[in-house]
């Protein structure tokens, strides 16, 4: 691999934008200062989610896709994880009642609370409530993390109700919490009563397949809630004095299903059998989301079948190995780098054919530099959809030069001298 160069040059107050190397056609404005530039550069690189009729994908492979006769659910959606991007819908946009796939939210929220550890006695009044349980009586000692094997594994709506009063100090502010991270992520179609899902009492609880899919994604990117939501079962200790006992996860996919990591299971007479569910294979993640589905199992194995015979996880190019970009007021006038990671992709079959990457680097960055700080990223595309991006790291310190040796228009005669040269 040989090196890649990038410059610029001010003359008499004017910017002179001089690229390196015609690979890198992206010339941005000269910047007040290097941390404006990364950050631009991270909030152009947001990824979102993206439907297929409007990505500008490759098709999909329609054979093996399942009709939406074969899938019981109402509602339904599968995704790609890493993407965000759609493989399957069913009337995904479609609000219904989602059951205990609620305590997601809950448990991530709880998750995140701290002190996951300490123990605590439950609230009396929390844990008298309907359905499933994992046994809570009145003065039993818990930590929030047993709440959480609690709320994700027997889908104990106890343990949903004793640790939103325990984080919120009631029920109903916890609730605002949940609606509150909803609307921060984006989930507009999403909406919040109960933090166990229980919905008897209002229709005013409920989510979109779609929704729930980016809610899950989400969730398992907390490590201990993905430990915990692909549990089989596990041990935990609680009660009047605290003792060990067994809890099963009530997710049968997990002891049925290769590469199954969760998420969560949920029923209620009104919403019916609905399931959140994650796997892995050979680098994929896939999510499926069913609503209101007769025979949710079944649905979720012919989704994943689906997905995972229609995707793969590829190893794409680093065409431009090692960068030299050029530095301004520094010790030395470049600073070499190069991709953070290896650049890797969930694509379609055959898609991995179609990459095209571009570079967003600024054309100097400002001294002091450190080994490891982010310069820019490079971009995968396929089509015009953003499927992979890597930052651009430097691989070595510059320090910045003393006030004395700084002589503006000497370094940039030189700058100019090194591009014609």
């Amino acid at each position: 691999m040989g090196m890649f160069k990038f410059a610029a040059v001010l003359l008499c107050g004017a910017a002179i934008l001089i690229p390196m190397h015609e690979a890198f056609d992206y010339t941005p404005e000269i910047p007040a200062k290097q941390a404006d530039t990364v950050q631009r550069m991270i909030s152009e690189n947001t990824q979102g989610y993206v439907r297929y009729a409007e990505s500008g994908y490759e098709e999909l492979p329609a054979s093996a896709k399942p009709a939406d006769t074969d899938i019981s659910a109402k509602s339904a959606i599968l995704i790609d994880a890493d993407s965000g991007r759609i493989l399957y819908e069913k009337n995904a946009d479609e609000k219904l009642p989602m059951a205990s796939t609620t305590k997601i939210m809950s448990a991530m929220l709880t998750l995140e609370s701290g002190n996951l550890d300490e123990y605590f006695t439950v609230d009396a009044n929390a844990i008298k409530v309907e359905g499933s349980s994992m046994g809570l009586q009145e003065g039993d000692q818990v930590t929030k993390r047993v709440l959480c094997y609690g709320m994700l594994l027997p889908s104990g709506n106890d343990a949903a109700n004793a640790a939103a009063v325990k984080i919120a100090g009631s029920v109903p502010a916890f609730v605002e919490m949940m609606n509150a991270r909803a609307k921060e992520m984006g989930l507009n179609s999403t909406h919040f009563v109960t933090p166990s899902g229980l919905d008897d009492d209002t229709d005013e609880h409920y989510s979109t397949a779609y929704d729930m899919a980016r809610l899950a994604t989400a969730a398992i990117q907390n490590p201990e809630f993905q430990k915990i939501c692909s549990s089989a079962s596990a041990c935990i200790s609680y009660g009047n004095p605290p003792y060990e006992r067994w809890l099963t996860n009530s997710n049968k996919l997990l002891r049925s299903y290769q590469g199954i990591i969760g998420v969560k299971t949920g029923f209620t007479d009104k919403a019916r059998r609905c399931l959140v569910s994650a796997c892995q294979r050979n680098g994929v993640t896939l999510i499926a989301v069913t609503l209101n589905a007769p025979s949710d199992w079944q649905d979720h194995e012919k989704l994943y079948d689906y997905g995972f015979s229609a995707v793969n996880h590829y190893l794409l190019e680093d065409p431009y190995g090692i960068l030299e970009v050029s530095v301004a007021g520094g010790e030395q006038d470049t600073v070499r780098a190069e991709l953070a990671e290896e650049p890797r992709a969930t694509l379609v079959v055959g898609e991995q054919d179609h990459v095209r990457q571009e570079a967003l680097i600024p054309q100097f960055v400002y001294a002091p530099i450190t080994a490891g700080d982010t310069l820019g990223y490079v971009n995968y595309f396929v089509g015009d959809k953003l499927v992979c991006s890597v930052p651009v790291c430097a691989t070595e310190d510059v320090d910045a030069a003393p006030v004395e040796k700084m002589n503006i228009f000497e370094y940039y005669y030189h700058a100019i001298k090194r591009v014609f040269d």
